[in-house]
């Protein structure tokens, strides 16, 4: 974590960590700045369907001054409308869209925005998709997710998202949506812990697989990427333990299920029929060690989302998450079916 130079004696106590970073700059002592910062960086995972979106909603309620989202597909209609009553109590609402895979579902949400007040763009067609999904609030909080905000999924889909206000991810998130908004060139900053398509989220999901000692614990969408399988099949080979959770439709990744299997994965999967559908994409590496970690985020594990389109993740060895992520993914593959 980067050291933010902080003294709380000199501001008042509702001051953000970022404006209090800014005054203060060079008047507190690197050590106790360390302290400070360390005290104030917080993270909290959202886990769905289990709690549903009232952490989402009332993380936009919460805005004063900006909110700044990145949506792949937006069909919610009370998301939308807190985002125009943002808007109407003088909140500067910008939202980005995919247009190039999800024009007609964003159609009625771009159109609502723009006619109350918000500002909403159809993302850049340079990417094959902007399946990014995020939000940030008054350059403070950031909200990093593996949920659209589709309402008709939010009962039957495990879905994470990660609400932090790491000052260095909040600005690189802040700089990125900023270029994205004008369809401007950017390699995204990395900020502390921040895994970007299609910049670094190949490296950073394979450092997480190829460093594991002990255990992988994985949930996805996809499993098309041959990188991605063969760091999972190799890290099996060495004596890695490795579960794998799933939703099978149609057995599309047959192919790829049974050569992880071959190699020592264990795979249960859900049918496309059952309760829970695995939407989200997480990896928990080494629970319970030193070397333990965890990656959350929209990275699906095909060549589009990690090459070719926006994507947002984080890579995270907070204990708190690591061990709800931990839970969770365990009890998830404990209820499949072994493939």
């Amino acid at each position: 974590m980067k050291s933010r130079y902080m003294l709380f004696a000199l501001c008042a106590p509702a001051i953000s960590a970022t404006l209090l970073c800014g005054c203060l700059a060079g008047v507190a002592t690197p050590a106790k700045a360390a302290t400070l910062s360390a005290n104030t960086v917080t993270r909290s995972l959202v886990i769905e369907p289990d709690q549903g979106l009232t952490p989402i909603y009332n993380l936009i309620q919460s805005a004063t001054r900006s909110l700044d989202m990145t949506m792949y597909e937006l069909v919610d209609t009370q998301a939308q409308a807190l985002l125009c009553q943002a808007a109407a109590n003088g909140v500067a609402v910008r939202v980005i869209l995919d247009q190039n895979l999800e024009y007609n579902s964003n159609l009625s949400a771009y159109n609502q925005l723009n006619s109350c007040g918000a500002k909403a763009v159809w993302a850049w067609t340079k990417y094959d998709a902007t399946h990014q999904k995020s939000i940030v609030v008054d350059g403070t909080t950031a909200a990093i997710m593996s949920l659209n905000l589709t309402s008709r999924y939010y009962s039957t889909s495990r879905d994470f998202a990660v609400i932090e206000n790491d000052a260095s991810d909040v600005a690189a998130i802040e700089s990125t949506f900023n270029a994205d908004f004008l369809a401007q060139a950017i390699t995204p900053p990395v900020g502390d812990d921040l895994v970007w398509s299609p910049t670094n989220a190949k490296t950073q999901l394979l450092n997480v697989i190829n460093n594991a000692q002990t255990s992988l614990q994985v949930e996805n969408e996809e499993m098309s990427y041959s990188t991605i399988v063969t760091a999972l099949e190799n890290a099996a080979k060495r004596g890695v333990a490795v579960t794998v959770c799933m939703t099978n439709t149609s057995n599309t990744y047959a192919t790829e299920f049974n050569a992880l299997k071959k190699a020592g994965v264990n795979i249960t999967t859900y049918a496309a029929t059952a309760p829970l559908y695995i939407h989200a994409k997480a990896i928990v590496a080494d629970y319970g060690t030193a070397n333990a970690r965890a990656f959350m985020g929209s990275e699906n594990f095909s060549s589009n989302s990690l090459n070719y389109n926006r994507e947002l993740g984080l890579v995270t060895t907070d204990a708190n998450l690591l061990t709800q992520l931990h839970t969770t993914l365990a009890s998830d593959y404990a209820g499949g079916t072994a493939w």
